[in-house]
């Protein structure tokens, strides 16, 4: 039994030097001229990346809109560099300090910056991907789809070649929001103070507007979905589907895949380790769109 451990650790030791060695972080660059302390993105790159125009993959942390680090990416930047791509982690600015329009608007800020600047470091401005775990997965799916925010920035939905939301539960904000306070009118429990009613904005019209599935459109150029989500949460699953279900109407290509003995933290964290379900649907879904 122990000497078939060694080997196993063996091979974690080697995977994470080889990981570690294959790319290159650049951190803390500023995507707004003396802006926030927030205001700001890292660059993973493999070692290699003169005369290279490589997809990138451009990654939103989660942590309810209040809290969580461009540092939260797991082994994503290792895996991904090691296949050919330039990983970029954004931080944004956080509620209650800013409004969530301002949130977003950071993300797009963040997402232009990346385009202009980002074949400096060897990506390609054309071959962008998007993607984001739980509030992060929002608000990728948002600005995948809302292109008002991109094209602000000077960015068409035309370089955004896929968007891939882990575990999100607010593609439909009305929907979250009733069905919570169904459950409380149900079971008792007191409302938050500041739960999802009160971060998009306590108006009905913004939790419609700041809802993915509203600007769900045939034509717009939408990228195609990736939707990870665990089938254990009922709330994220029901999300993943009615996105899943409207980008399908619209003729959006489109998988949502639910990952089983899992959670919310692990299906994001585990993302890039060998034999996981959902590492093997991430790659299936980023490997024909690569344009290699």
């Amino acid at each position: 039994m122990l000497r078939n451990f060694i080997p196993a650790i063996v091979f974690s030791i080697l995977f994470y030097f080889e990981s570690a060695s294959a790319q290159k972080l650049m951190p803390e660059i500023p995507y707004v001229e003396s802006g926030h302390k927030r205001q700001v993105l890292d660059i993973y790159m493999p070692d290699d990346v003169e005369g290279k125009s490589l997809p990138v993959m451009f990654w939103i942390h989660g942590g309810g809109w209040q809290v969580g680090d461009k540092s939260d990416v797991g082994l994503k930047p290792q895996v991904l560099t090691q296949r050919g791509f330039v990983f970029v982690s954004t931080n944004y600015r956080l509620l209650p300090e800013v409004t969530m329009d301002d949130l977003i608007r950071d993300v797009a800020k963040s997402l232009g910056w990346v385009h202009r600047n980002i074949a400096k470091h060897g990506g390609d401005p054309k071959r962008i991907f998007v993607g984001g775990h739980s509030a992060g997965a929002q608000l990728a799916a948002l600005i995948c789809t809302d292109d008002r925010y991109l094209k602000q920035e000077g960015v068409t939905f035309d370089v955004i070649k896929g968007c891939v939301p882990v575990d999100g539960d607010t593609y439909d904000i009305p929907k979250i929001i009733m069905t919570a306070e169904h459950r409380r009118t149900l079971y008792g429990g007191k409302m938050p103070t500041f739960g999802h009613r009160q971060k998009f904005g306590n108006d009905p019209e913004k939790h419609v507007d700041f809802s993915a599935v509203t600007h769900v459109e045939k034509g717009k150029g939408i990228p195609p979905f990736l939707l990870l989500y665990f089938p254990g949460n009922p709330d994220t699953r029901a999300q993943a589907e009615m996105l899943a279900t409207k980008l399908n109407v619209a003729e959006i290509p489109v998988r949502a895949f639910g990952k089983r003995d899992t959670n919310h933290s692990r299906l994001n964290n585990d993302l890039g380790k060998p034999d996981d379900p959902a590492t093997e649907a991430f790659y299936k879904f980023l490997d024909p769109l690569m344009g290699k």
